[in-house]
């Protein structure tokens, strides 16, 4: 039997996200700090921490308000001893060193205030060796009361000699992350207990780590009613970097971060010039082609992988924590990133911004990708890119068929693409040309788009008019993307 059609949060439709490492984004002087810890833009390191923390956050609310964001995706915050937080101690506890569960609770009211939702990292495939339950195996043995949370494999088991086999059950066979039995009872109830308790709390959603190495899909579903229960407009979106129909049916998660995105907008803006070597290092490994048809084709695949609803709140990426950034992968090629954010910013679904890539934070894989945002040196921001940022979120959030309005491909050659977004009040048409010369390109307009008499170019303004579906010699120059609005003529 079908399932019925996928319900999303609504909310997410309008979503610009801003993806936070918190270790790295602001340091308040209101949050104690240990003493050993790197100075505030020191090289980052995989083990050293800077010092950034929630409180930090919500100084800079304002800023990310300026930027157009609204929505904060947040990398873990519980309590951890690693700079990434990705090794759990205490799913209950904020980490101190981020300000505790006082600052999340001031930061999710003066987020809230400002009309921003917050989205928190779930790492519930795996906790840590520090995580209480496991800890009692290591000092307790086959004798442990938690023994079924995990699975142990051969004893004694082995948590600290990298040179042998953990001898249980860890992501991807690593010593330090020891790997979730959710078939056991006791661990499943905390695993969505905890899931449950911050949404009470107060969030607006949960990120999935890893969520595809949690192979039971009645573990989602049960997580999904639980937390729907708790706020029925929870975005649940799991991190999957393949094509994830299975998961995306409506009744388990309402979206991905959309890699398989991420890995097109890389073969068509940055083509041939893309840092082959840092692309190696990511999970994409290889380029895939390069060109308008190859890209029109990629797009048009990921948009038929998955229902309408599910498109129109998947999280569109171009930079993460997990891979090099944009601009270090497009060998520091400005107008690839400008081009990559134009597309990003109109096409359906929920555009993310990683931290500090708006005004032009580079660096390649990790750790290099999770360096400080520089509030410390001001005068190195790219101030004419943040400004681009800006005027393309605005634009999204100024017309709504950018969205929620339909996507369709109109032209695709060599280097130039056009594309509409339309709903029932507008029409949109954007060009891209990311050759390094000038192109001229006529459009033959079909369907409603044909009911149109004239464009206004969105910031210049100026006019182009439409003779009978004829959308003639559209200028772009080399690298640029122009995009036309106009009320549809019935």
């Amino acid at each position: 039997m079908p399932l019925p059609e996928p319900q999303t949060p609504d909310w997410v439709r309008d979503a610009v996200f801003y993806q936070i490492f918190p270790d790295r984004f602001a340091r308040s002087l209101h949050v104690s700090k240990p003493t050993h810890i790197d100075a505030w833009g020191a090289t980052p390191t995989h083990h050293g921490y800077q010092g950034g923390d929630l409180v930090g956050v919500v100084e800079r609310l304002d800023y990310l308000l300026d930027l157009g964001i609204n929505a904060i995706y947040f990398t873990p915050i519980f309590q951890s001893a690693s700079n990434h937080r990705y090794h759990t101690h205490d799913y209950y506890r904020v980490d101190p060193m981020l300000g505790g569960n006082d600052a999340l609770r001031l930061l999710l009211d003066e987020a809230h205030r400002r009309g921003m939702k917050v989205v928190l990292d779930g790492v519930f495939n795996h906790a840590s060796r520090g995580f209480f339950q496991f800890h009692d195996i290591l000092e307790n043995g086959r004798e442990s009361a938690y023994l079924d949370w995990f699975t142990v494999h051969e004893w004694p088991i082995n948590a600290y000699d990298y040179s042998k086999p953990p001898g249980y059950g860890a992501w991807w066979n690593l010593h330090a992350l020891p790997k979730f039995n959710v078939a056991s009872p006791p661990a499943r109830k905390f695993l969505l207990d905890v899931a449950r308790y911050w949404i009470d709390f107060g969030i607006d959603g949960w990120r999935l780590d890893v969520a595809a190495e949690i192979e039971d899909d009645d573990f989602w579903r049960e997580f999904r009613e639980i937390v729907r229960v708790g706020n029925p407009e929870t975005y649940i979106v799991g991190e999957v970097w393949r094509e994830s129909k299975h998961w995306l049916q409506g009744d388990m998660w309402d979206a991905v971060m959309n890699y398989l995105f991420t890995r097109s907008c890389i073969a068509f803006f940055c083509g041939e010039n893309t840092n082959l070597e840092e692309l190696a290092t990511t999970s994409f490994r290889t380029l895939d082609p390069t060109g308008a048809p190859a890209f029109r084709a990629a797009i048009e695949t990921l948009l038929e992988h998955y229902h309408p609803n599910i498109n129109a709140v998947l999280m569109n990426l171009l930079s993460s924590h997990d891979m090099p950034r944009f601009l270090t992968l497009a060998n520091g090629d400005l107008s690839s990133l400008r081009l990559a954010t134009l597309f990003q910013m109109t096409y359906p679904g929920a555009p993310s911004v990683y931290y500090g890539d708006e005004i032009g934070v580079s660096g390649g894989h990790d750790p290099a990708n999770r360096a400080a945002f520089p509030w410390h040196d001001r005068d190195g921001w790219d101030r004419e890119l943040l400004h681009e940022f800006q005027r393309l979120i605005a634009l999204r959030r100024e017309h709504s068929a950018l969205r929620r309005g339909s996507f369709r491909f109109l032209h695709a050659n060599d280097d130039v693409i056009a594309y509409s977004r339309e709903d029932s009040q507008e029409s949109l048409i954007i060009f891209v040309n990311t050759s390094t010369e000038t192109k001229q390109v006529t459009l033959n307009l079909d369907g409603r788009l044909a009911a149109i008499n004239a464009l206004n170019e969105a910031w210049t303004h100026e006019r182009i008019v439409v003779e009978n579906g004829m959308m003639r010699d559209v200028r772009l120059a080399p690298r640029s993307g122009r995009v036309f609005a106009t009320s549809i003529v019935s």
